[in-house]
């Protein structure tokens, strides 16, 4: 998989077509689902509107988890950029055309510097 996870379980319909999957990543596993009724839509059928944000937080080597996803063919609409809140992130897009974020904390960044730099009013900042 070109993001690191692991599937568990692959659900397809009648014609061979994704309907649900369960993938795991390190401890945890997230599940992604395809159209797969009325009210259920991807990117893909939205012309390319992402209507949710997915990110994962990655413990080290953010770089090169970005060049395997490259090499196995997704494609990075943002490259690793460290970020003033003390991330570095990049994103990519998958098939259907969902924009997923990975980041990695570089540095601890204390509330008061990331309202100076954003210009914003911070609530509950868990750095």
């Amino acid at each position: 998989m070109a993001f690191g996870f692991e599937p568990s379980t692959i659900v397809s319909d009648a014609d061979g077509r994704l309907v649900h999957s369960e993938m795991r990543f390190g401890d945890g596993y997230i599940v992604v689902d395809s159209e797969w009724a009325d009210h259920v839509a991807s990117p893909a059928s939205l012309g390319g509107k992402n209507t949710q944000s997915v990110y994962v937080r990655l413990k080290d080597e953010i770089d090169a988890h970005c060049e395997h996803a490259r090499t196995v063919g997704a494609e990075i609409v943002q490259e690793p950029t460290d970020q003033f809140y003390g991330e570095r992130q990049y994103r990519a897009r998958d098939p259907e055309g969902h924009v997923w974020t990975f980041t990695q904390t570089i540095r601890s960044v204390p509330r008061e510097e990331a309202e100076r730099l954003s210009g914003l009013r911070i609530e509950g900042w868990h750095r």
